[in-house]
């Protein structure tokens, strides 16, 4: 399998339209990210950009032998490397992007925390406010299931676990290989000179540079409508201050990839790797709408390694999936640890 150039990360936020196939050209013009109506584009779903999808059929179950043919098809195709979304850590209190309990919103872009003080003041309240419940949160039943899995290389071995998530869970519970595709929100980069810095601490500096916001940190945060990476609704934020490097006075932005943004060169290229040593991939709790996390299904189809899709609502791999799997992540799991428990004592 050929490993696409570097280049190819950028335009990773497209999403489905009427004019372009789940698999359709990587220059599809990129859409707005205020969420969207469902449409459907060559039987495809258009997926909004933020919120859940009108027509989705969430949680419907796919029926038990199905669940027992798609270990089948990853027990025997060698290595599996696990691509997972927002999906995989709903059970840890994290807010998905696309799930029936997802909060239509507008996320911020890149361009615009960049282009604007008032941007980035507005980006800095509100993660403030959310940093707290973003920073409780502990891996999931899921998170384990998948860590003791790649431990015991049963019931089928895992390579690698590449992941569009910026919350550090799985590396909690444990799992190995972990390849963070967007980043870890848990740290800080300057823009200028590229110094790396730790969230939490910028966190303290932000409650002493806003003593107003940290005298009522709690009642916002009760307030707010919460997001998978740890931003919150707040509202008049013109006024909360941030701070710039203590290095050389550029500018701050968390570690981890902004709609619009291209992901690190490195970083796609371990994840190519990753997809082409492996025999096949899962897909856990991702609904693939961005072209970041699609273009490694996209590798492995063309490179004819078979995918399959654990998802609760449609994914943008449905159609190319050898085994599509509706359910949640956890059961699953479960499901597939029970089974080689049971082939095991029997």
């Amino acid at each position: 399998m050929r490993i696409p150039p570097a280049g190819h990360a950028g335009s990773w936020f497209a999403t489905a339209s009427t004019t372009h196939s789940a698999f359709g050209p990587d220059d599809a013009p990129a859409p707005s990210v205020a969420p969207a109506a469902p449409r459907t584009g060559r039987g495809l779903p258009r997926m909004p950009a933020w919120g859940p999808m009108d027509s989705a059929e969430y949680g419907r179950t796919s029926p038990p032998e199905e669940i027992e043919r798609a270990v089948r098809v990853l027990a025997a195709n060698g290595p599996v490397v696990v691509l997972t979304g927002a999906g995989m850590s709903t059970d840890s209190g994290l807010p998905d992007y696309r799930g029936r309990t997802a909060t239509a919103r507008q996320p911020m872009t890149i361009q615009e925390f960049t282009g604007s003080d008032l941007s980035r003041r507005r980006y800095w309240a509100r993660s403030t406010v959310g940093w707290r419940q973003f920073l409780q949160a502990r891996p999931n039943q899921g998170h384990r299931l998948l860590a003791a899995i790649q431990a015991a290389s049963s019931p089928f071995p895992i390579s690698a676990v590449i992941t569009q998530n910026v919350d550090g869970l799985h590396e909690a519970a444990g799992t190995k290989r972990v390849i963070p595709l967007h980043g870890q929100l848990s740290l800080v980069t300057c823009l200028g000179c590229g110094h790396l810095s730790s969230r939490p601490l910028l966190h303290e500096r932000m409650l002493l540079l806003n003593p107003g916001y940290a005298a009522r940190l709690d009642e916002l945060a009760a307030q707010v409508a919460r997001a998978p990476d740890g931003d919150a609704d707040v509202d008049r934020t013109h006024d909360f201050r941030y701070p710039l490097c203590g290095i050389c006075g550029g500018m701050l932005k968390p570690d981890v990839v902004f709609f619009g943004e291209a992901a690190h060169p490195q970083v796609v290229r371990d994840c190519y790797a990753a997809v082409e040593e492996a025999g096949s991939v899962l897909v856990l709790g991702s609904s693939l709408t961005v072209q970041s996390g699609l273009r490694f299904v996209r590798a492995a189809v063309k490179a004819g390694r078979p995918v399959v899709v654990v998802n609760d609502g449609p994914t943008r791999a449905d159609g190319v999936a050898a085994v599509r799997i509706a359910g949640r992540i956890t059961d699953v799991l479960q499901l597939w640890c029970g089974a080689e428990k049971t082939k095991t004592d029997g």
